[in-house]
């Protein structure tokens, strides 16, 4: 199956549980096609069953039309299409560093004297 990343604009998460099974869906907001819809294209995406809860869960963490990534793979479906799945959501955002935090120390250098006995 193949992987792949995508960034796009959060909208929600969603589950729904019936007869035991539980259905999770991660929906994003993409550019409009100006012929249908104006403003943005939402679209949902079906997350795979070993994922549900943890994406589920992550949705709680974004605001609304943040930018997120979204790491997924293709299964797949009937009539040779492909079926995207969700596995993990993150935010967009560069994520901080802890250059500031960390004290460079000078490598150690050989030194030119011969060790003395």
């Amino acid at each position: 199956m193949a992987r792949s990343i995508m960034e796009v604009a959060f909208l929600g998460t969603q589950k729904t549980e019936m007869e035991g099974a539980k259905y999770v869906k991660v929906f994003y907001g993409d550019e409009p096609d100006g012929k249908t819809e104006h403003g943005l294209s939402i679209i949902g995406m079906a997350v795979a069953d070993d994922y549900a809860d943890e994406v589920f869960a992550a949705g709680a963490q974004f605001s609304p039309l943040e930018m997120v990534r979204i790491t997924f793979e293709v299964d797949r479906g009937g009539q040779n299409k492909g079926k995207n799945l969700a596995l993990h959501i993150e935010s967009a955002k560069p994520r901080p560093t802890s250059q500031g935090s960390r004290q460079s120390q000078p490598a150690a250098q050989p030194s030119s004297e011969p060790a003395k006995s």
